[in-house]
């Protein structure tokens, strides 16, 4: 009797990078202890969210990711065609959510963001380096959609209140929340040891210092985001998430956040960013796989 042998399934470019984008989502939503976040323990400060929701949302999300990448790689270069298009199947994705999701925003900034990203990883698999990625994602960003409707939403509103411009701004800057903190601190955590959901959570709680998150301006204010980043470099300076001091005081953060009612929503999506840039170069060494 012979044994069975596996066969390599060829996966395309865009099923690969779609993968990515969705194992980036799932990641970040099972990253645990997060802050007032949906985690394994938990809703966090959100009434309306659970993990399995989260999971179904992210794979209700896949079939746009592809179409995101097959349209990058069908006009090949940044410009208006190619950012009506991906508005156009990013909307549809997010119909796609909340239908799965009963009418519960669950991604629709990180749709914007890994949609970017995506985008700008297919337009040139053979340089997929961070600052590269994100070069090619700004520009993208930078033009208008003419066929975008105007929608009133939690971040136009913070807009206006605080100036915050949120995830389209990280985006249009080439996302520096990600290329300055996030993945500096994870690469650093990774070094030193300290576990690759350590490194994780201090890459999260390294975006969390600086950003504007306008899911925490707009659920508790001005005081919710200084609570958010002032107990985020806590966190990092009592030694991250891995030490004893550093675990303390990321559950001093947690009980603030939910307390203020604020969830730094804009700093997970930017989460799953990082881990999608981290994949791209290893993910995308791998064009089969076997079953």
């Amino acid at each position: 009797m012979r044994a069975l042998k596996l066969q390599p399934i060829s996966v395309s470019l865009a099923d690969r990078l779609a993968d990515l984008a969705v194992d980036a989502l799932i990641d970040e939503a099972d990253l645990s202890p997060k802050p007032a976040l949906v985690d394994r323990r938990g809703n966090g400060a959100h009434s309306d969210l659970h993990l399995g929701l989260m999971h179904a949302s992210a794979f209700s999300l896949w079939p746009a990711f592809k179409e995101m990448a097959e349209a990058a790689l069908e006009f090949g270069v940044v410009g208006q065609p190619l950012r009506e298009a991906i508005g156009r199947i990013g909307r549809e994705g997010e119909a796609a959510m909340l239908q799965t999701t009963g009418g519960v925003n669950t991604h629709r900034g990180a749709i914007w963001a890994l949609g970017l990203l995506v985008v700008a990883a297919a337009l040139e698999p053979a340089n997929q380096t961070p600052a590269a990625i994100s070069l090619r994602a700004a520009r993208l960003a930078l033009i208008d959609d003419r066929h975008s409707p105007v929608q009133l939403s939690h971040g136009s509103e913070v807009a206006q209140r605080y100036g915050a411009r949120g995830a389209r701004e990280q985006a249009q800057l080439g996302f520096p929340a990600v290329l300055q903190y996030g993945l500096p601190q994870l690469q650093r955590s990774r070094a030193a040891g300290h576990g690759e959901q350590n490194a994780r959570l201090d890459a999260l709680l390294a975006i969390m210092t600086t950003l504007a998150d306008t899911c925490v301006l707009y659920r508790a204010g001005e005081p919710g985001l200084a609570a958010m980043q002032h107990g985020a470099q806590k966190v990092l300076d009592a030694g991250g998430s891995a030490s004893l001091g550093g675990r303390r005081c990321l559950h001093e953060l947690d009980q603030q956040l939910l307390s203020l009612n604020a969830s730094p929503g804009g700093a997970a999506d930017l989460l799953a960013a990082c881990l999608f840039i981290d994949s791209l170069e290893p993910g995308l060494g791998e064009p089969s796989r076997n079953v």
